[in-house]
């Protein structure tokens, strides 16, 4: 058995005017149950106007957590969890979003597991609650089916594509953090490019199967699209920066969009095409039917499936166009890095 490795955790939340959230996430880490695993809990407030400062400066002093509080003017995320890191004193950093909270166990399977591999950074998954309401289960579906977004973002024994640890739930050490440096200057996808450079140093990183986080996405389906959106607008800035970041898969959704608006536009005048388009259409039922029966199996309720034929379009066609756009702007066009929906981004 290796020597243990990590002594104390610095568990860094970055925000900006998610004070809901902030309530909700303290309320897990109340019920978490560390034992023995020393950590604290960092909040960057990252220039909200929401009342998130005032709101954590009274819940300070009434908690039992360790809890640190840390204010800046507005910078973003990825400045936000620098400043993190910098006030961080554990030797090792975890990552996660406002927008979740953790289980019971959480805390204690990222100690055990990381000092058991002696790794250097970790990712864990995503999953959703039972009390999630139907839209958020839908997405959670749609987010970690295997055949969409699951199938690159990696699951436990079975990937189609690199596994990149992600900001909702990661971790890297101090050590390495002082080696490669903090996360970019990327809106979207920085966590990425943050992870390629720690898979670039040769670090050891596993995947936690078991340290997952509950991700209560602040979305419905206007903003679900433009999120997917900006997703396929960053994969094109993260290859400007690192052509292997952007793998063969990584562009199924653009070709998926555009042979659709193809078959779509030669079925208007094309009998052939149009009989590729019926026979497209029947296939694509089956599928989805398939796909709905195992939601229902999944979440025991039939709500979230029926929008699956809403939400799973909304995010390969919403990806395919945030990609054609940015590949026509950078690649073919050589303008300059592009950033997709960002006023009003969660409005």
């Amino acid at each position: 058995m290796p020597g243990r490795r990590y002594n104390s955790y610095s568990v860094i939340v970055a925000s900006f005017n998610r004070v809901d959230e902030i309530r909700e996430l303290l309320r897990s880490f109340e019920a978490m149950k560390p034992e023995t695993v020393k950590y604290e809990l960092v909040i960057v407030d990252d220039g909200s106007t929401d009342g998130t400062q005032e709101f954590l400066e009274k819940y300070s002093p009434q908690t039992a957590i360790d809890l640190k509080i840390v204010v800046q003017e507005n910078k973003g995320p990825g400045a936000a969890r620098n400043t993190g890191m910098a006030s961080a004193k554990g030797d090792f950093f975890i990552f996660i979003d406002s927008d979740c909270s953790v289980p019971e166990h959480w805390l204690v399977t990222i100690d055990r597991e990381l000092n058991e591999a002696q790794a250097n950074a970790f990712g864990g998954p995503d999953t959703y609650r039972k009390d999630f309401p139907p839209l958020l289960k839908a997405i959670n579906y749609s987010m970690t089916s295997f055949i969409t977004t699951g199938g690159l973002r990696g699951r436990k024994g079975k990937k189609l594509a690199r596994f990149y640890p992600r900001s909702f739930n990661m971790g890297i050490s101090r050590e390495l953090w002082q080696e490669i440096g903090g996360f970019g200057s990327l809106r979207h996808g920085q966590d990425i490019e943050f992870s390629n450079r720690i898979l670039k140093h040769n670090a050891k990183v596993v995947y936690i199967d078991q340290a997952y986080v509950f991700h209560k996405r602040r979305t419905n389906i206007r903003r679900f699209y433009r999120q997917v959106y900006n997703w396929g607008v960053a994969r094109i800035n993260l290859y400007k920066i690192d052509p292997k970041m952007l793998e063969p898969l990584h562009a199924f959704p653009a070709f998926a969009t555009l042979f659709v608006f193809a078959i779509l536009l030669l079925a208007a005048f094309s009998g052939l095409f149009l009989k590729i388009l019926l026979t497209g259409l029947l296939i694509a039922f089956v599928v989805q039917a398939g796909l709905m029966i195992d939601a229902m199996r999944t979440y025991r309720d039939i709500r979230p499936a029926l929008l699956l034929p809403i939400i799973m379009p909304a995010q390969i066609f919403g990806y395919g166009l945030g990609f054609i756009n940015n590949f026509i702007r950078r690649v073919i066009l050589r303008k300059d890095e592009k950033v997709g929906f960002k006023k009003n981004y969660y409005k």
